[in-house]
């Protein structure tokens, strides 16, 4: 009977930390600085982010995900938007994205500009040169 206890308590604690997952964490940080508020679509999710506020998603799985900006612009008014406000993350373990958003406004053309920055070591698989050892 004693060992059946200790076998129990065993397969607990296995399946406990089997559960338990040590990888990284990926994090994205939506800053809006822009006069009006945004929404990011990313991961079939809006998340809305009002104008001044500051947004973070956690626990995002590794891969390759596609976000789109939705956004307010003032009425009437013609509006334009950097190519940074749509694309591809690719986030592996532990990445962490920072996406910065900030406008202008000339009384009649509204523009939007997003800033998008990751974690990622982009002279991995030699994307960019190493600037020591070239």
């Amino acid at each position: 009977m004693k060992h059946k206890f200790i076998y129990l308590i065993f397969i607990i604690v296995s399946m406990s930390l089997l559960s338990c997952s040590d990888e990284p964490v990926n994090t994205l940080t939506i800053t809006n600085n822009a006069e009006y508020g945004v929404q990011l679509n990313f991961k079939g999710t809006l998340t809305e982010v009002p104008s001044g506020e500051t947004v973070k998603l956690t626990d995002i799985l590794e891969g390759e995900y596609e976000y789109e900006t939705i956004f307010e612009a003032p009425q009437g008014a013609s509006y334009d938007v950097s190519e940074s406000c749509a694309g591809t993350l690719v986030l592996n373990a532990g990445t962490k994205v920072l996406i910065v958003y900030v406008s202008a406004f000339d009384g009649t053309q509204y523009t939007l500009t997003a800033s998008v920055t990751t974690s990622n070591n982009l002279s991995e698989d030699f994307i960019l040169p190493n600037p020591i050892n070239p």
